[in-house]
C-alpha cells in the first residue's frame, strides 16, 4: 500500500528566483484577531497610583521626556491603549493650556479608573517632587539670607543654561518659519516692555489673533478607527460644568481678592492664573510665576531662582515649583499651607480642562481657526520665555552675581553639558551648585 502522497510544490517565477507555493488544499492560516476597542475604566485607582508613583520618583528631564516615559509604560509595556490613541491624547494636551505631561497623566488615570484614577495619577506623579521642593523651601528659610552663597550662585547660573536650552528647543518646534519667528520676537519685545502678568495675558491674546489672521494650519486627520480611540466616558453635562468652572474661576478670583484682600485668595488667584494661561507646560510657566510673585513682593528674586534651580534636580512635573513658592511667601499663607494652596491651585485648571475637553476633542482638532490661533500662541510663548531668559534669569543669575565672569562661565559650561553632551538636568544642576560653592 502506497504511503501518503507528498504535497506537490509548484514554482512561481518572480524575477530571477523561485518561490514555492502552498497547495490549494492546504488550509489558510486564520487572520489575526481584531483588537477590541478600548474600554473605559478597566482598572483600579490603586493600580494607577502604583504605576504613576514609580514614574513620579524616576521621571527626570521635563515634559518631553515624561511623555516618552508614559508611552513606554502605557503603550509599549502595558498596552492600555494603542499608539494612535496615545498620539491623539498628547495632541489634545498640547492643544490645551496647562502642564502637558501632567494632563496626559490625568487623562490616562481617568481612562483607566475614572475620576479616582485621575486623582491617583496626579497625586502619585506630583507629590514626590512637591514634597522634595517643599522640604528645600524649609531649608532655605532656616538658612536665612542665602543671597551671596556660592552654591546658590551656582544654581542660578544653571538656571540660565536650562532656560536657554528650553528657548532654543521650543523655538525649533513652535517658531520654525518666518511668520511664527516674527510673532515670537514681537512677543518677546512686548513682554519686556510690559513686565507684568497682565502684560503676558495681553501678549498671549495678541499672539492668538496674529496666528488666526496670518498663519496656515496643517491638515488635520478627520477619521479615527474605533480601536484607536481614547475611550473616556465623561458625560457632556459634567464636561460643560468643568469648562464653565474653569472660566468662572479665572474671572472671579481677581474680583474676590479685590473685594476681600485675603492672602489665601490672592495666592489661589496667582497660581490658578499661571496654570490656566501657560501653553506647553514646563519652563514656559516661569515668566507667569515670576510676574505673579516677585514684583508683588511675595517671593524674593533670590529665593525664586534658588527654587527654580532646585526644581531642575527633582523628578516629576516642573509645575511643582509652585509648592516651593507657596512655602516661602512673605505674606499670607506660607509653609505647608502655602505650599498646598499653590500646588492645588496651579494644577486645578489642568484638571478642569482635561475633564471638560475630552468629549469635544474630535470637533476642536478639526477646526482650522482654532489650530491657527494655537500656533500663534505657541510662537508667542517662545517670545515670553525668551524675555524671561533675559530678566530675571540672566540679569540675576549672571549680571547680578558677585563674580559675573565666573557665573557666565558656569552657565556656559552647563549649557554645553545639557545641549551637546546630553547630560541629565538634575546632574548639571547639582554639579553647578558644587562648582558655585567652590569658586563663586
Amino acid at each position: 500500500m502506497a504511503g501518503p502522497r507528498a504535497p506537490q510544490l509548484t514554482r512561481r517565477v518572480t524575477g530571477p528566483c523561485y518561490v514555492p507555493s502552498v497547495p490549494s488544499d492546504t488550509p489558510a492560516a486564520p487572520p489575526p484577531p481584531t483588537p477590541p476597542a478600548p474600554r473605559a475604566h478597566p482598572g483600579t485607582a490603586v493600580e494607577v497610583f502604583r504605576v504613576f508613583l514609580r514614574l513620579g520618583l524616576t521621571s527626570f528631564g521635563g515634559p518631553v521626556a515624561h511623555l516618552g516615559y508614559f508611552r513606554d509604560a502605557f503603550v509599549v509595556r502595558r498596552r492600555w491603549f494603542s499608539e494612535k490613541a496615545y498620539a491623539d491624547l498628547v495632541a489634545l494636551c498640547q492643544f490645551l493650556p496647562g502642564p502637558a505631561s501632567s494632563q496626559v497623566g490625568m487623562a490616562i488615570g481617568l481612562q483607566r479608573a475614572g475620576f479616582l484614577g485621575l486623582l491617583a495619577a496626579w497625586c502619585a506623579f506630583t507629590l514626590p517632587s512637591a514634597i522634595l521642593l517643599t522640604a528645600f523651601a524649609f531649608g532655605v528659610t532656616a538658612l536665612g539670607d542665602v543671597a551671596g552663597t556660592g552654591w546658590l550662585q551656582g544654581l542660578k547660573a544653571a538656571a540660565v543654561a536650562v532656560v536657554a536650552q528650553a528657548v532654543l528647543g521650543m523655538a525649533r518646534t513652535l517658531a520654525p518659519d518666518v511668520a511664527r519667528a516674527t510673532i515670537a520676537v514681537g512677543a518677546m519685545i512686548a513682554a519686556l516692555l510690559i513686565p507684568s502678568s497682565l502684560g503676558q495675558v495681553i501678549v498671549i491674546a495678541a499672539s492668538a489673533v496674529a496666528g488666526l489672521l496670518w498663519l496656515v494650519a496643517p491638515e488635520a486627520r478627520t477619521s479615527i478607527d474605533e480601536t484607536d480611540a481614547f475611550a473616556v466616558r465623561v458625560p457632556r453635562g459634567v464636561a460643560i460644568a468643568a469648562l464653565a468652572a474653569f472660566f468662572a474661576l479665572l474671572a472671579a478670583l481677581p474680583l474676590a481678592y479685590a473685594a476681600t484682600h485675603d492672602g489665601g485668595i490672592r495666592l489661589v488667584d496667582i497660581f490658578y492664573r499661571a496654570g490656566a494661561l501657560v501653553f506647553g507646560g514646563g519652563h514656559v510657566v516661569l515668566p507667569l510665576l515670576q510676574a505673579g510673585t516677585v514684583p508683588t513682593g511675595l517671593v524674593s528674586h533670590t529665593d525664586f531662582l534658588a527654587g527654580y534651580g532646585a526644581a531642575q534636580a527633582v523628578p516629576g512635573p516642573l509645575f511643582t515649583f509652585s509648592a516651593f513658592l507657596g512655602a516661602v511667601t512673605t505674606s499670607g499663607p506660607s509653609g505647608l499651607v502655602g505650599a498646598a494652596i499653590a500646588l492645588i491651585a496651579i494644577f486645578l485648571p489642568a484638571f478642569l480642562l482635561v475633564v471638560g475637553a475630552l468629549p469635544f476633542w474630535d470637533t476642536l482638532r478639526g477646526a482650522p481657526r482654532v489650530r491657527r490661533a494655537l500656533m500663534g500662541v505657541g510662537a508667542g510663548v517662545v517670545g515670553i520665555l525668551a524675555a524671561a531668559l533675559y530678566t530675571p534669569v540672566f540679569t540675576s543669575g549672571v549680571a547680578g552675581a558677585g563674580h559675573p565672569a565666573l557665573a557666565l562661565a558656569v552657565a556656559a559650561a552647563a549649557f554645553l553639558a545639557l545641549q551637546f553632551w546630553k547630560a541629565p538636568p538634575w546632574a548639571v544642576v547639582i554639579a553647578a551648585g558644587v562648582i558655585g560653592f567652590l569658586i563663586l
